[in-house]
């Protein structure tokens, strides 16, 4: 399946976990488990951590790029996600990880995504099945 659009290029694979709401990663994750903590998210106790995250976009606050930033120093965010809508704030926080912790977090934007909770494998600007 092809990508509308690589924000972050790079490779990555899990399991999918597809959020029916926009996420906050500043106060809605806890960062040392990667876990959804945002008690009226849908998700309320999912975690990103190792998982290809798709979600309509980040929810605000700039704050979330040091988060997320911080959740790839230590293990704890996704292996990759697949927006909805481009999100720079996400951007930032993917690149500044890498730049500093030599992290990987591919971001691409996709009108066609992956079913939740299958194995998928981003690859660039394809999106394509781990089974």
């Amino acid at each position: 399946m092809k990508v509308d659009r690589v924000l972050v290029d790079g490779v990555a694979s899990g399991e999918v976990l597809v959020l029916d709401a926009p996420l906050s990663i500043w106060g809605g994750v806890d960062t040392e488990s990667g876990r959804i903590v945002h008690a009226t998210h849908p998700q309320f106790g999912e975690s990103l951590a190792g998982k290809i995250v798709v979600l309509p976009y980040g929810r605000g606050s700039s704050s979330s790029s040091s988060v997320l930033a911080e959740m790839l120093r230590i293990g704890t965010g996704p292996a990759g996600l697949i927006l909805e809508e481009p999100d720079s704030i996400l951007v930032i926080g993917v690149l500044v990880a890498g730049r500093l912790y030599g992290t990987r977090c591919p971001i691409v934007v996709a009108s066609s995504t992956p079913p939740d909770g299958g194995v998928w494998r981003i690859t660039g600007d394809e999106l394509e099945s781990a089974h």
